[in-house]
């Protein structure tokens, strides 16, 4: 069986430094970072690969260009498995890593009880949808519980 390669699609800040909390998950395979070009994650660019993509802000242009963008990089990366605790950079990879047919898990921030945007965006359509906060499955009854990350 050939080792899975992840794709780990967070926007910069506290996204991804929640889904870093989980880097245990996929030390020792092949993954690459999805982000946007801000502190953190400019930070982990210096250690790791990391692609920039132009955060969707809600725009429909941007949004756009933002899935044009993660199109390139899976045709060039091909992931196996897409990774995100969300908001607009997690959208186009999860949406994507779906129509591909890949394994997507998004991980509803724990900063949210009630739903955020990219998690009522993706509840519908991703393989294993998790939550941080048991009062969070009022909103997304199949999301599994699985505590906090920190």
């Amino acid at each position: 069986m050939k080792n899975k390669k992840i794709c780990i699609a967070a926007s910069a800040g506290g996204h991804l430094t929640e889904v870093l909390q989980l880097k245990e998950i996929w030390k020792g395979k092949d993954y690459f970072y999805i982000s946007d070009n801000r502190i953190n994650a400019i930070s982990l660019y210096k250690k790791e690969k990391v692609y920039f993509i132009l955060p969707p802000r809600r725009s429909y242009t941007k949004t756009g260009i933002a899935f044009i963008q993660t199109l390139l990089i899976f045709l060039k990366e091909r992931p196996d498995i897409i990774i995100s605790t969300g908001a607009e950079i997690g959208y186009p990879a999860l949406m994507l890593g779906r129509l591909f047919r890949k394994k997507t898990i998004y991980i509803e921030t724990m900063s949210r009880i009630s739903p955020s945007l990219c998690g009522k965006l993706v509840y519908p359509f991703v393989t294993n949808f998790y939550v941080q906060w048991p009062e969070s499955k009022k909103f997304f009854p199949k999301a599994k519980y699985v505590g906090s990350v920190f």
